[in-house]
């Protein structure tokens, strides 16, 4: 209870902060752009079309709506990989700014990820829009969406502030999480079934957090059922466990941010 209240303390006093980085990241991204925000519905159709061209026409894997299954694990993992990895250079790209004025810290790769919520909102668009093309009824469960969005963006924070931390004392961990999110790319079903993974590597997959984020809202799409009590609870110890972890390596990292960004 006393960390809600303080957690609610700080965005009343800092919200107006939070927003401006928000709005300043989202601005600053599309800035000369032709295109500009249609960016956020291209990017995840483009990707889905040539993975779908690839996986559907070589591998042939036998998947209802595959085009809807494999849109749906491109806008989640694309949100991820991109916000962590802004998340991840957060402090470090801010240091000018820490070091003259006083601004907590978590502000900025918060600032991050949230920025990053606007390009999934219009990713979902095209999502949705795929879904009437492909003529995928709509139902009831769609109005949990936002808890398995909810689960994806506080994992995301959780990861986002061990990254910027690491980042901070060790700057070769931008590149080697480009390394990291690939081979995690591949371990999250996103082009493929989980039917044709052998047994012995089942629990590699499900210790996966975003298998379950990802399987969450293909069920509510794809399956159109109610995602079982198990699965709530799983995608909430993931994300808020996550979350809970960053927060407090963060916080014990934070106090020597000065000497070395």
């Amino acid at each position: 209870m006393h960390l809600i209240k303080k957690a609610r303390a700080a965005y009343q006093k800092y919200w107006f902060l939070l927003t401006q980085l928000v709005s300043r990241d989202f601005k600053t991204k599309y800035k000369r752009s032709v295109l500009g925000v249609l960016w956020s519905m291209l990017n995840p159709l483009l990707t889905m079309g040539v993975q779908y061209i690839v996986f559907s026409e070589l591998f042939r894997w036998d998947i209802d709506n595959f085009a809807v299954y494999l849109l749906i694990g491109t806008v989640m993992f694309n949100f991820f990989t991109e916000s962590t990895g802004q998340a991840l250079v957060s402090i470090t790209g801010s240091a000018s700014l820490i070091t003259k004025v006083y601004v907590p810290t978590y502000i900025f790769p918060v600032s991050k990820v949230l920025s990053s919520c606007i390009n999934l909102g219009f990713s979902t668009l095209a999502l949705y829009a795929i879904l009437l093309i492909q003529r995928v009824p709509l139902n009831i469960y769609h109005l949990l969406m936002p808890f398995g969005y909810l689960c994806l963006v506080a994992f995301a924070i959780g990861i986002g502030l061990i990254l910027a931390s690491m980042m901070v004392y060790f700057r070769d961990t931008q590149f080697l999480y480009g390394i990291v999110t690939v081979l995690w790319m591949y371990l999250t079903p996103l082009f493929y079934p989980i039917d044709i993974v052998p047994a012995r590597f089942l629990p590699i997959i499900k210790c996966n957090p975003m298998f379950h984020f990802i399987r969450y809202v293909r069920n509510i799409i794809l399956d159109a059922s109610l995602p079982t009590l198990r699965a709530h609870l799983v995608c909430l110890l993931f994300a808020f466990g996550t979350l809970g972890i960053g927060w407090a390596i963060f916080q014990k990292a934070k106090k020597n941010f000065i000497l070395n960004i």
